[in-house]
């Protein structure tokens, strides 16, 4: 029992290391992985380079997966060079698995030792994430030591013994058993160098070995489908199309196991090498075979996985996929690209205002009041996402933009509010009363919109790029709308003067919709201060906008 449970520990171990690895390798490099497959989606052989690149680096064509099925959910590159990219992946887990199969005992108590002192120096920069690395570099080696020991002294029991026996009738159940290790162990390197640790301990033949090899490959492809089960349909893809890859690779290499045995032993003499050699060579002829289908395998799963239509309702989050979210950097493009959505619509209730009031559509304002809920139910959706992503996983420059999305969507909400309060007020002195405002009064606030609408425009730039100068421009409009406002309320007033009868029945109106335009404007204004403090371009400034409390205020 003790034996066992040092097996089962040694077992927890290397899984722990190689998610120690990978969370590590993305925090510290994960931005750079993104674009790396980005600009390596060109050509077939550029995609399957990135994949092999990638995935020696984090170690897991899961986590390669996740990332790419993110990248098509997003539209960033195609289903063909997706599954390109994750030929590459397969290949480069097995190539990993090969590294590690080597003696690399003395390598692992000095990663230890460096990792924990990188770690302890700084713990929260980017040296305590290198340090995470080199820590859970360190454990992977220590554990596969520590599996051979146990595997040897269990070996030595006639039940062991009988147990593994039993593999050896049913390629079927070697298969099951290797898929199920990989899924367990949330990584085919995992299970791999597990499997060929055994065998190189006695503890299970090569034949078997090669079986579960067979299987853990086929497991790790089922591990990226569960993983993205709740994902959109252009996410579920990649993982459906990689796994059908796989499929058939096992389908060519199932009869290879036999010859495999024979000719390989007599060229190395080694049972882990044939192990993993076989896994290496198991998705390197996957790969020159599969290939050439990747056009037609992409057409099969979309079919399989038709797109669906998107609902009339805007309020559904596009871009928030729960996937990416294994990848802090990734997830906080995904809530960046879901804040614009929000903006999106906030920019169709702003549009449709100057409608109803132009023409008095009461189904108009009722429609358009209504997609405020939407507002709110995209923004509870964002915010909810957003607290999903653990800011001690981001360096600085994604935890500045953690708090810019957060603002931003803030900012979103609350104007959807203000529209949806100016479109009722509209409705309600106004359209029922049957009033009109004079022909002046009507240019005046449909100047003040048409010049909202741009700096809206020109705030969701300032929020995309992030760039000074065009934020420096959207904080000078702050000051023409307040002189636009203070002009425009004169003119008013000069018009109440004169006993214009239309002014005098919309004043309230009309003060009030130049005021909470001009609220609005303050909000949209107060993107630009984030960035222009982060380029040094303005000191420090309260970011709140400019709340009027009273009519006077207003006035």
């Amino acid at each position: 029992m003790k034996h066992l449970l040092n097996l089962l520990a040694a077992i927890a171990l290397l899984v722990w290391g190689i998610q120690m690895v990978r969370t590590g390798i993305l925090r510290v490099f994960g931005a750079n992985l993104r674009q790396l497959i980005a600009h390596g989606v060109r050509t077939h052989f550029l995609a399957i380079l990135s994949g092999v690149g990638v995935t020696a680096v984090v170690q897991s064509s899961t986590a390669t997966a996740l990332i790419v099925s993110a990248f098509v959910g997003q539209g960033l590159i195609s289903l063909v060079a997706a599954l390109s990219v994750m030929q590459g992946a397969n290949v480069g887990t097995a190539v990993m698995a090969v590294v590690f199969s080597m003696d690399l005992s003395w390598l692992s108590p000095l990663c230890i030792f460096l990792g924990v002192v990188l770690y302890v120096v700084r713990e929260d920069g980017k040296l305590g994430r290198v340090g995470r690395v080199l820590i859970g570099l360190g454990l992977m080696l220590l554990a596969l030591q520590l599996i051979t020991q146990a595997a040897e002294v269990l070996t030595e029991s006639e039940v062991v013994r009988a147990l593994l026996a039993a593999l050896t009738s049913d390629i079927t159940m070697e298969i099951v058993v290797g898929a199920i290790l990989a899924v367990v162990s949330y990584s085919s390197l995992a299970a791999v160098l597990l499997v060929a640790t055994l065998a190189g301990s006695g503890g299970i033949p090569t034949a078997v070995a090669l079986g579960l090899v067979i299987g853990a490959n086929l497991g790790s492809g089922l591990l990226a489908v569960l993983t993205t089960l709740r994902s959109s349909v252009e996410v579920r893809q990649v993982p459906l199309g990689n796994l059908l890859f796989r499929s058939a690779s096992a389908l060519v290499m199932i009869p290879v196991i036999a010859p495999w045995q024979t000719y390989i032993t007599h060229l190395i003499h080694d049972r882990v090498s044939q192990v993993v050699l076989f896994h290496l060579a198991f998705n390197i002829i996957g790969t020159l075979i599969c290939l050439p289908l990747t056009g037609l395998v992409a057409g099969i799963v979309e079919k399989m996985l038709r797109r669906q239509e998107l609902p009339a309702s805007l309020s559904r989050p596009h871009h928030l996929d729960p996937s990416a979210l294994a990848t802090p950097s990734l997830a906080i493009s995904c809530a960046a690209r879901e804040a614009l959505h929000l903006a999106d619509l906030v920019e169709t209730m702003l549009n449709g205002l100057k409608t109803v009031w132009q023409s008095d559509d009461e189904k108009l304002a009722a429609e358009l009041r209504g997609m405020d809920d939407q507002v709110d139910s995209l923004y509870s959706s964002i915010k909810y996402y957003m607290t999903k992503i653990s800011r001690s996983e981001l360096d600085e420059a994604e935890g500045r933009r953690w708090t810019e999305i957060i603002s931003f969507t803030i900012n979103m909400e609350q104007i959807g509010d203000l529209v949806e309060r100016v479109l009722q007020d509209v409705e309600d002195k106004k359209i029922k009363k049957g009033r009109q405002f004079s022909h002046a009064g009507l240019q005046e606030i449909n100047e003040m919109h048409d010049h909202l609408v741009a700096n809206l425009r020109l705030a969701m730039s300032v929020f995309l790029t992030s760039n000074a100068r065009e934020a420096q421009k959207l904080l000078e409009e702050k000051t023409r709308f307040r002189e636009l406002e203070l002009a425009y309320a004169a003119s008013h007033l000069n018009r109440l003067a004169e006993n214009t009868l239309q002014s005098i029945e919309t004043s309230s109106l009309h003060i009030d919709i130049i005021s909470d335009l001009k609220r609005i404007n303050s909000l949209l204004c107060s993107v630009a201060y984030p960035v222009l403090e982060a380029s040094s371009a303005l000191r420090p400034l309260s970011q709140e906008p400019e709340v009027p409390t009273t009519q006077n205020d207003r006035l």
